[in-house]
């Protein structure tokens, strides 16, 4: 008789095992596996008896969990995770010649595009196309994603694109017509405020504070898109607070400049995530924008 392969038991003992203690109940362990609870428990104890250990201490009223069995879980959870992952990297290529990144509307028309640009002249043979949203980064259908937030918490391959600096940007004509000689300056001139909750993404309030001024502020202008905020800066209608890594073609070209010399730094990063590890063309496209954002940075 041949030996099990990885010394496990039966997988059907483990996969009974793990619903019943995720749910700590051999009955609803049962309906989610449409199986009997007999079913469960027979399959429980056959494996407690080739562990030779209890995994759960029966009550009249239901189950708990030993310190063995939660210790079993944990593993088995851990395991399965990684099988998921694997199995969702498979289902993601149904375009094998093809690469697909998610990113906020700012992200996409500020840094992303660009160096895609660059990068098709390089490397035509690969397709990648751009997911755009604002409502959340979905990653269950991309190959990578770009996201603002802190990098030291995300777990997998990434790879942190620029750690921003923020300061105060306007149009020419903009500075020109309200000089900006102190912080406290801003309390009289209009302020374009990003309306964009759970992004992280640093108001006028917190980066004035930061520079020492806790003040009153103008509201003039409030938008809930960052290329329109950035936009409305352009057309003369009050100051932006600009991210370094997103802003700097704008400044370069003379669209938005200055309005004070001190900046803030960002709490968060902006950083790219690679996905699907399967597929070469997202690891080539993952490997180019590291290198874009290495030669900018």
């Amino acid at each position: 008789m041949l030996n099990r392969p990885y010394d496990l038991p039966p997988v059907s003992s483990l996969i009974s095992f793990e619903a019943a203690a995720r749910h700590v109940s051999f009955k609803t362990a049962a309906e989610e596996l449409n199986v009997t609870p007999a079913a469960i428990s027979h399959q429980v104890k056959a494996l407690e008896n080739e562990l030779q250990c209890a995994l759960f201490l029966r009550h009249h009223r239901g189950v708990e969990l030993t310190e063995s069995g939660a210790y079993l879980l944990v593993a088995l959870q851990r395991g399965l995770e990684g099988i998921s992952e694997a199995l969702g990297q498979l289902r993601r290529q149904y375009d094998r010649k093809g690469v697909t990144i998610r990113s906020t509307t700012a992200v996409s028309s500020l840094w992303l595009t660009p160096r895609l640009a660059q990068f098709w002249k390089r490397h035509g043979h690969v397709s990648v196309t751009q997911v755009v949203t604002d409502l959340g980064i979905d990653t269950s259908r991309c190959d990578l994603s770009i996201h603002y937030g802190d990098s030291s918490r995300e777990t997998g391959i990434f790879k942190t694109l620029f750690h921003d600096n923020i300061m105060a940007l306007c149009s020419p004509r903009f500075a020109e017509q309200n000089p900006i000689e102190r912080v406290e300056d801003f309390a009289r001139v209009p302020l374009i405020h990003l309306d964009a909750p759970d992004t992280g993404w640093t108001d006028w309030r917190a980066w004035t504070r930061k520079l020492g001024y806790d003040g009153p502020l103008n509201s003039a202008h409030r938008v809930n898109n960052y290329t329109i905020a950035l936009q409305a800066a352009q057309d003369d209608m009050g100051a932006v607070l600009g991210w370094e890594g997103l802003t700097s073609d704008l400044i370069k070209s003379g669209k938005l400049v200055r309005l004070l010399p001190q900046t803030t730094s960002s709490q968060l990063d902006f950083y790219v995530k690679l996905h699907n590890t399967s597929s070469d063309r997202a690891k080539l496209v993952f490997k180019w924008l590291s290198e874009a954002a290495d030669e900018t940075g």
